[in-house]
């Protein structure tokens, strides 16, 4: 008889895809995520979908819905532009303090944001060391809300540099390649899905940030003030359905823009394999 060896047995037991883990994960959402969402929800249809819409249409809150998505994008797009330059020198060059600064990166998301928003009223307020105010202002906002996500894009986009092959790049410099060509023709192309994701993340996170403006920015109605904000004044006013309604907007900013990040995160994911 053969010998049957302990190690070609098939085990049977606990495995972590199994319908257990599956519960598990259901539920952990449903408490921490879906119950929350259908709760402000539900709030703001406290008033039927009339008082919804009337909570999104009023003049305030389209004022502060329009600041904050203007205000994000900006956000987004200065990330995107720096994040990646910083992402490139962490990858590509090597200098004196290389770690620290690559720690730094991640500081914004360590540091509680209330105290971002002090230091930077500390530096960039009335008393500004630096002779410059930024305080109740729009670019006191815009630099508030750039600081707390920078990490977003750089952290993207750093892993994909890691791994990209630079032989390519240097055959392409070998055959007479410009750095410009070599730029948007081969490193642009691949890095393109992570910088969206970067910048969609930034954007998510820079319409619901309440910490980092709370103090520099002032919450001057139709100026400065944010959603977060106003949803603040809001409930502070005694009118949960505008709070909820406005919130419920923010939300549906976010899971349109995060749906549109993995279609086309799946669209190059195809392209990649079809090549």
């Amino acid at each position: 008889m053969t010998a049957v060896h302990a190690s070609s047995t098939p085990r049977r037991g606990w495995r972590p895809d199994g319908p257990l883990s599956l519960g598990v994960t259901g539920l952990w959402l449903s408490v921490i995520v879906l119950l929350p969402l259908a709760a402000i929800a539900a709030q703001a249809f406290d008033d039927g979908p009339s008082g919804l819409w009337a909570g999104i249409t009023d003049t305030a809150a389209l004022q502060t819905l329009g600041i904050t998505v203007v205000i994000s994008l900006l956000v987004a797009a200065i990330n995107v532009v720096f994040g990646t330059i910083i992402a490139w020198v962490l990858v590509r060059d090597d200098f004196p303090g290389k770690g620290i600064v690559n720690a730094v990166i991640d500081l914004p998301f360590a540091l509680p944001t209330i105290v971002a928003s002090l230091v930077l009223l500390s530096l960039y307020g009335p008393s500004s060391p630096v002779g410059i105010h930024l305080a109740a202002t729009r670019p006191g906002v815009l630099l508030a809300l750039t600081f707390v996500t920078l990490p977003f894009v750089v952290r993207q986009v750093q892993p994909v540099l890691m791994e990209l092959d630079t032989s390519v790049e240097e055959a392409a410099a070998v055959l007479g390649a410009s750095n410009r060509v070599i730029w948007s023709k081969i490193v642009l192309p691949a890095l393109l899905p992570s910088i969206l994701t970067g910048a969609g993340l930034a954007f998510t996170r820079a319409i619901g940030e309440f910490g980092s403006v709370v103090l520099i920015g002032g919450n001057i109605p139709g100026e400065t003030q944010v959603a977060s904000q106003y949803i603040q004044q809001q409930i502070e006013v005694d009118h949960p359905v505008n709070a909820a309604a406005v919130s419920v907007a923010l939300l549906a900013v976010a899971f349109v823009v995060l749906l549109v990040l993995r279609a086309v995160g799946r669209i190059q994911t195809r392209r990649e394999g079809s090549e």
